[in-house]
């Protein structure tokens, strides 16, 4: 859609197309949901565009997202990830990732899955803001301060409500598209 308008922070290819075909679609499968926990967590102090810059990196690095996989890593696997150009090389958020992976898995014994445990907070279908301008989209919410806390509680690592409320836009729990955006308003699973 080469034409059309968009959410304006959507200004570079690969935003673009993150933009255009990801964010604020639904998101119910728990890989593609821990993907997601573990970018957010990562793009904590970065630019978001940074981490779309290396998502396939992360892809490679981090087994696909296999949080079984991620939650076994050990101190030679961490090593290796400290060492790797291609992705945020950052001691605490790859700890954080393989604790969050732990943590992931005790959720998906809990709850079933961890989808579940994250669509309830919304009543199972996503909110809609529609607001107008991005100074109107809220970086954080009552919703995203209450997973935050529960996370924590739980011992997850980087997921303050400001990054959970990016996970919810990103994983279509929340649809932050801005009026006249033609995403926004579309039908939502």
């Amino acid at each position: 859609m080469k034409n059309a308008k968009r959410c304006s922070w959507a200004r570079n290819p690969p935003a673009i197309a993150y933009h255009d075909r990801e964010w604020g679609v639904p998101v119910r499968d728990d890989r593609t949901l821990f993907e997601f926990l573990i970018l957010e967590g990562a793009q904590a102090g970065l630019s978001w565009d940074t981490i779309l810059a290396k998502r396939e990196n992360y892809r490679k690095a981090f087994d696909g997202f296999d949080p079984k996989k991620v939650a076994r890593y050990g101190a030679a696997k961490r090593a290796m990830l400290l060492r790797d150009a291609g992705i945020v090389r950052n001691r605490a958020k790859i700890r954080a990732s393989i604790l969050n992976a732990q943590k992931f898995l005790e959720i998906q014994r809990e709850c079933d899955s961890f989808s579940v445990y994250v669509w309830i907070l919304v009543g199972g279908k996503p909110l809609a803001n529609m607001a107008r301008s991005l100074n109107a989209v809220p970086a954080r919410t009552k919703i995203s301060d209450a997973l935050s806390k529960d996370l924590k509680r739980r011992g997850f690592k980087f997921v303050g409500s400001t990054i959970m409320y990016a996970f919810m836009q990103a994983t279509g729990l929340v649809d932050d598209h801005l009026r006249g955006c033609f995403r926004s308003g579309k039908k939502r699973k």
